[in-house]
């Protein structure tokens, strides 16, 4: 009886890629071959590990170099596999190891023999295995991680205008609550871009802002001695900001766009 497994050592430009049959008595006979890291290339290689007959692939979790090779084979290997006549209970199972759990002994690294002690380390249960979820959940993860990312970085700005704006003695954080809002932004730019009257930078604020004038005026007072390169420096710090904006609309217009999980679009 045959069922045999592939292991995939992944590169950034190349893959070592070799197949044996596990369910024999003697040492794993292993078929090698390489492949780049192209569209192209990661075709022929589903096309290979199906001459091949591999049931399972595993590969080793390298950077993010490994999700190119993982999404070719789940579109062009896993569902053939699959759906074969005499399928096996795991047949089409993509695994994908943990790059510390596949270490081998010091010294220079040897792609074949370490593609090679993937599959004995699977058989022998010995790799740490991680959890990739499906296509569907791939994509609201990024979609997710990306919308903390522009969150995380606009909380990032707004430290940073406050620990300037401290450091100048503008007590502008003290009254509003958003310091990249309409009214804030506007009293700001009008700082770098060089004004000095404190009641003009008040007038800015928008109408239904809490705070006085006169707050505002007591807030903004010590722009009339603002150095020159603290100016720049804000300028700077709102160009940044400038397409945080745009980009969480942009966002939220794709979320709006990804089917629902379990709609018959994902199907």
């Amino acid at each position: 009886m045959s069922y045999r497994i592939a292991g995939i050592d992944v590169h950034k430009k190349m893959l070592a890629v070799v197949v044996s049959n596990v369910e024999v008595e003697s040492e794993f006979q292993f078929e090698r071959r390489m492949f780049g890291g192209n569209p192209e290339q990661l075709r022929l290689l589903a096309a290979w590990l199906l001459e091949q007959e591999a049931e399972e692939v595993v590969m080793e979790s390298t950077a993010q170099y490994w999700k190119p090779v993982w999404g070719a084979l789940e579109r062009y290997w896993k569902p053939i596999r699959e759906k074969r006549e005499g399928a096996k209970r795991r047949s089409g199972t993509l695994h994908l190891a943990q790059a510390q759990s596949n270490r081998g002994r010091r010294g220079r690294k040897k792609d074949f023999v370490d593609a090679e002690r993937l599959v004995k380390r699977l058989v022998a249960r010995e790799l740490t295995l991680s959890f990739v979820p499906d296509v569907e959940q791939r994509l609201w993860r990024a979609v997710t991680r990306k919308k903390y990312q522009l969150r995380r970085d606009v909380v990032r700005l707004n430290n940073q205008l406050e620990s300037l704006l401290e450091e100048t003695h503008i007590k502008l954080s003290s009254l509003v609550s958003d310091l990249l809002g309409v009214s804030a932004r506007r009293m700001l730019k009008a700082l770098a871009d060089g004004e000095t009257n404190p009641a003009a930078l008040a007038a800015l604020a928008h109408q239904r802002l809490r705070a006085t004038p006169e707050q505002l005026c007591d807030a903004l007072g010590a722009c009339t001695e603002l150095k020159p390169v603290y100016r720049r420096l804000l300028k700077m710090t709102l160009e940044h900001s400038v397409n945080r904006v745009p980009k969480a609309t942009i966002l939220r217009e794709i979320i709006g766009d990804i089917p629902p999980p379990g709609s018959l679009a994902w199907c």
